[in-house]
């Protein structure tokens, strides 16, 4: 008889679901603690430590404190720094010498959701045997019997100064011989995790900035605001004549921008615009580019004509780093904003996706508008159905054929992806090609035959 198969807790980007429904209790965050608490634990007579940052959700109180409860319980102390972006708590892991950090977050779900994900004492993302190795501590039982003696119990402090080293950070991404002088800036903090350190470096290089979702309450981030809803932000460029707009989601580790036109400009058209700048500063290592399956055509192109390959991994910024880590290079990206500079971060960071930009504007003395004009897309129609269960898509061969027979009509000008989420109960149907009502009518043909296949709704 087979063994049964062990629970899976950690995603494409740790642990995450609904607040206070398992997998995401405070009596699992507690049991993670202790399990990071043991696997980070390098044995030797110093102290360890852990440090926690959270983004602005109500949860967040839950999941520090039992975080916190399980690693001191283990004999390792614990950092707390309160609301911090993502890439803020790799930079700060890896600044204080910290064993590992700890980052509660959801990105840019709504604020029901929330999310455990842990980095290394280097500041990048777990690899899947540490991950695995935590999963089967928690499920295993083998930690009950494994606790610090009172006289080693960790202690659990606060810093007030994280927010400000992670603007000190941030600015010495910036060129030091340039400032933000005379930019005016919308800039959209989605109510998350960067509402006082995004306004406070960009005012601090100079700029003129107009703040949108910097009042989180618990219940409102992402809602309505940051990088997956840059209308407002879009509309309120044009009102105010700012030079840019900049919006970020949840946890900041993405960003949107929107151009002096009021244009949303999105990652395939911002990579395309770093890598040009990255060629002729000779500042690309590898010559090439890391994306996702999901990097449009156009980015391909685009960047074929620089002399530059597009190499592709699956959606998920981990197996971007991971890829990038791999063959050397220094440049990689999502459609969603999520940009990866290995020369300053080890992991995405909004804000210095922003700040590069702004550093090429300065540069060149040119609009993002400007700056992004040259970039050709494909039509590219992305569709999210939701489904009931997650049979394997190779296992449904009335779905193949139709999937081979859209490939057969685009004719080698165009892409059929079909994936799911690694976070949500949906299929991902993503059709590209160069005539956009062809490339909608195969995506909606191949959803329609989805939500038949797996029970899917809208």
């Amino acid at each position: 008889m087979s063994e049964p198969r062990r629970p899976k807790l950690f995603g494409t980007d740790g642990v995450r679901g609904t607040a206070n429904v398992h997998p995401m209790t405070a009596e699992m965050a507690l049991l993670l603690g202790r399990a990071a608490a043991h696997v980070f634990h390098r044995g030797g007579g110093e102290r360890h430590r852990i440090i926690i940052g959270k983004d602005t959700r109500l949860s967040g109180y839950m999941f520090e404190d039992a975080l916190a409860a399980g690693i001191s319980s283990m004999g390792v102390d614990v950092i707390q720094v309160g609301p911090m972006p993502t890439p803020g708590m790799a930079f700060l892991t890896a600044d204080m010498r910290c064993d590992a950090g700890v980052m509660i977050s959801a990105s840019h779900n709504p604020y029901q959701d929330n999310g455990i994900k842990f980095f290394s004492r280097d500041g990048f993302k777990l690899p899947d045997e540490i991950e695995e190795r935590i999963e089967t501590l928690v499920f295993s039982g083998e930690l009950d019997s494994l606790r610090a003696s009172p006289d080693d119990i960790g202690r659990a402090r606060r810093i007030e100064d994280a927010e400000g080293r992670y603007v000190v950070f941030l600015k010495k991404t910036f060129p030091i011989a340039l400032t933000l002088d005379g930019l005016r800036i919308v800039l959209d903090c989605a109510n998350g995790a960067a509402y006082k350190v995004g306004p406070t470096v960009l005012e601090e290089l100079g700029a003129e900035v107009f703040k949108l979702g910097v009042e989180p309450n618990g219940r409102n981030i992402n809602d309505g605001c940051g990088s997956l809803f840059p209308e407002k932000l879009a509309a309120k460029v044009r009102e105010v004549r700012a030079d840019i707009g900049i919006a970020l989601d949840g946890d900041a580790d993405r960003c949107a921008l929107v151009d002096d036109k009021g244009a949303v400009v999105d990652g395939d058209a911002l990579l395309a615009l770093y890598a040009r700048d990255h060629v002729e500063r000779g500042a690309l290592r590898g010559n090439a580019v890391v994306g996702t399956v999901m990097s449009n055509l156009g980015l391909e192109k685009g960047l074929a004509a620089l002399g530059v390959q597009l190499i592709r991994t699956q959606v998920g910024d981990r197996y971007i780093v991971e890829a990038m880590r791999a063959g050397g290079y220094n440049l990689g990206g999502e459609q969603s904003g999520h940009m990866l500079f290995l020369d300053h971060n080890t992991t995405g960071d909004g804000l210095i996706t922003a700040l590069q930009a702004l550093a090429i504007m300065k540069r060149k003395g040119r609009s993002l508008s400007e700056l992004v004009a040259g970039f050709q897309r494909f039509p590219q129609v992305l569709l999210n159905i939701r489904v009931t269960e997650k049979k394997p898509l190779e296992s449904l061969p009335e779905l193949q054929e139709a999937v081979r027979k859209v490939e057969a009509e685009l004719a080698g000008a165009g892409r059929v992806l079909i994936r799911y989420s690694g976070t949500e109960p949906k299929v991902r149907v993503m059709v590209e090609g160069e005539d956009e009502t062809r490339v909608r009518g195969f995506a909606e043909s191949l959803a329609d035959r989805l939500r038949r296949l797996l029970g899917g709704g809208a």
